[in-house]
């Protein structure tokens, strides 16, 4: 394993906080709880794994900042985050924008897990294809996403517009992809400097004290 601990321990007890906290009173709590589910998944996939495939620093910073982010949009729903509503009116804008933050981290996560993974697993070779496939990976789990949200309204009906949270908005979802498209340009463009750094101080470990490549 890499010398440098993972910061995973107290990443992991902000966030039972930060659930706790957001679970005390939520203004809807299926919403909640369809919202914050994915933090409940993610956090016992990284424990499992830390072992044999422990993350970058950076990675492990945007899993943290994405969670918080989902957690935050779960107790208050998207369209009611305080924070959306000053940014609304700094910008002047029409609708409450912190889904959009959402969906920006939506994209920045996935393409940092998903460099990590193809570069510190070799399966791809050259910069250009490795850009293109974070690229597709993303816009994929957005898609995906988009969909789940559709589900959601088809069995849910009107409950489901808390969860939704489109705000009248006819292009909703294509404003939601396009965010998460942002943040993989992000993850690109500013964060892979960083990122690369971090992944090479894994990959010129020695073999026997460097984890398992890929998983």
């Amino acid at each position: 394993m890499s010398s440098r601990p993972a910061p995973l321990l107290p990443i992991t007890l902000l966030l039972i906080a930060a659930l706790a906290w957001s679970a005390i009173s939520p203004f809807d709590r299926l919403t909640w709880l369809m919202e914050v589910l994915p933090v409940m998944l993610v956090l016992p996939v990284l424990w499992l794994t830390v072992r044999r495939f422990p993350l970058t620093t950076v990675l492990y910073a945007g899993i943290l900042a994405h969670a918080l982010v989902l957690i935050l949009g779960g107790a208050y729903t998207y369209a009611r985050v305080p924070l959306g509503f000053q940014l609304a009116d700094w910008f002047d804008l029409a609708r409450n924008p912190y889904d959009k933050i959402g969906h920006f981290f939506q994209g920045l996560v996935p393409a940092l897990a998903t460099r990590e993974i193809l570069i510190r697993g070799h399966f791809v070779r050259g910069r250009r294809m490795t850009v293109f496939l974070v690229v597709c990976v993303v816009l994929a789990i957005s898609a995906c996403y988009e969909l789940i949200e559709w589900w959601a309204a088809l069995a849910m009906g009107q409950g489901a517009e808390e969860f939704l949270g489109t705000q009248g908005d006819p292009w909703d979802t294509q404003s939601d992809m396009f965010c998460a498209l942002l943040g993989a340009l992000a993850t690109l463009l500013v964060l892979a400097p960083a990122h690369d750094r971090q992944i090479a101080a894994f990959t010129s470990t020695p073999a026997t004290a460097r984890p398992a490549q890929g998983f």
